[in-house]
């Protein structure tokens, strides 16, 4: 069955007709064809354009066919062009003649906007509820590590002593704002474009507010050609989603570098690790890796789109058949990077006497050196000056800040005392940090307070 062919006098190319369908794919959201026709039949009863009674049948066997879908008594069979044409063929199959009454007042240009806009809506609250459980896992995380020391880094230089809190958190704020996106795109897409028609609309009497309100949108949309060509939305998903990766790939190559034997901050759980097949001795991160090599995947699918879109003029083009594919590949891609990465960063144990001692090891404290200088007067850039020629002092001896005697100290600036040691243990190093944002428990606790109002709230 098509929709169409009154006007044609011959059957459609076998390849034209292969290269035009899109069943293959369009069938992932029979869920919200279903809701959307059950919403239109019902709104064509109320309103008198075809009889109630029909329209109570329709609804009914579209019921059914949901029913009959879910449970394997009815398989979607690729022999339709499109997952709306085999609803609308089976459905009059069954009912008869009321079924041909279902499409009135309607276009497939519409219901085809319609049901992406109802699949990414839902992709949108689950990829949501993904990141909230991540952030969850995080936050267990900066609670039992507000002690825990490790050197920050900049350029990948060891830098400043932060702790695992601290680190962790900095993921914690990207994740709060991928969130927020999230908020944001769904504000600005829950308006409904059925009722567009094929894009000016139509002359039957349609309740747009009513099918808008059954389908849990805010109202419906106010431009019928705009309606049926829009896929701003689904660019703004796919570019949260491409946000969303990158910073989980951030992560995963911390996880990578942790991991290794140089660094050895961490131990992945084996659940979330592999083996090599000829080395007995490896156990690689593989998680973090393909989670870092699968953001192109989805940063893919925002360019393919945002390239299908940038000359099609207004309203319906067959182009905007190709938001679908990649668009479902890169909303169940990021979906199981979220949830396995969670799992991995769940299940990893902490090194920390060997993170502690790489933040002695690597200077990490030669800015409070300085700063400790600066409080008895001297000024910084002279300050700098002397905490270098300490440090390459340690570096020649291959020790650290920490292990020089007073009387080195002394012979490189009489200014130091015997408090210099206080002064730059990690200790003091970590908790002297007090600003808002910084590493100090004292800080750092109340940002997780702050945190854990807004897991309540979000």
């Amino acid at each position: 069955m098509k929709l169409w062919g009154g006007r044609f006098t011959k059957e459609t190319n076998e390849l034209v007709n292969n290269f035009n369908a899109s069943i293959s794919f369009d069938q992932k959201f029979y869920k919200q064809d279903i809701e959307g026709s059950i919403a239109h039949a019902t709104m064509l009863g109320k309103q008198g354009i075809i009889p109630e009674s029909e329209s109570e049948q329709i609804v009914e066997g579209l019921k059914g066919i949901l029913a009959d879908i879910e449970s394997g008594k009815l398989e979607i069979t690729d022999e339709y062009e499109d997952i709306h044409t085999f609803m609308e063929a089976t459905l009059i199959e069954r009912i008869g003649d009321a079924g041909k009454r279902l499409h009135t007042g309607r276009s497939r240009n519409d219901q085809v906007a319609l049901d992406m806009r109802l699949y990414t809506r839902q992709e949108v609250l689950n990829t949501d509820a993904e990141l909230k459980e991540l952030m969850a896992v995080i936050l267990r995380i900066m609670k039992e590590n507000t002690h825990t020391f490790m050197p920050g880094f900049t350029h990948l230089q060891k830098a400043q002593p932060v702790t695992v809190a601290h680190h962790f958190g900095a993921y914690f704020e990207m994740f709060k704002r991928d969130r927020s996106r999230l908020h944001d795109i769904y504000e600005r897409m829950n308006y409904c474009p059925l009722g567009a028609g094929a894009l000016a609309g139509t002359t039957y009497p349609l309740d747009r507010e009513l099918t808008a309100s059954l389908l849990g949108f805010y109202g419906p949309t106010l431009n019928s050609m705009d309606s049926v060509s829009d896929r701003d939305y689904l660019i703004e998903f796919l570019s949260a989603l491409s946000t969303i990766m990158m910073h989980l790939s951030r992560f995963s190559e911390e996880i990578c570098i942790w991991n290794s034997n140089e660094y050895r901050f961490i131990e992945l759980d084996d659940a979330f690790s592999t083996g090599s097949s000829i080395m007995p001795q490896k156990k690689n991160p593989d998680i973090a890796e393909l989670v870092r090599g699968k953001t192109g995947r989805v940063y893919g699918a925002l360019m393919s789109l945002l390239t299908t879109m940038k000359g099609i003029p207004l309203a319906y083009n067959k182009d905007m058949q190709e938001d679908k594919e990649l668009s479902f590949d890169a909303f169940d891609t990021a979906k199981g990077c979220i949830s396995l990465f969670k799992g991995m960063i769940d299940t990893m144990k902490f090194n920390n006497n060997r993170m502690e001692d790489s933040a002695k090891n690597g200077f990490t404290n030669a800015t409070d050196a300085a700063d400790y200088l600066v409080k008895k007067g001297v000024p910084f850039r002279e300050a700098h000056g002397i905490v270098g020629q300490l440090v390459l002092m340690c570096i020649e001896k291959n020790i650290a800040l920490d292990d020089l005697s007073l009387e080195e100290y002394k012979a490189v600036s009489p200014v130091f005392d015997e408090d210099i040691y206080k002064a730059i243990s990690l200790q003091t190093c970590v908790d002297k940090r007090l600003t808002l944002g910084a590493p100090g428990p004292e800080v750092m606790n109340k940002v997780i307070a702050i945190y854990d109002k807004y897991m309540e709230e979000n």
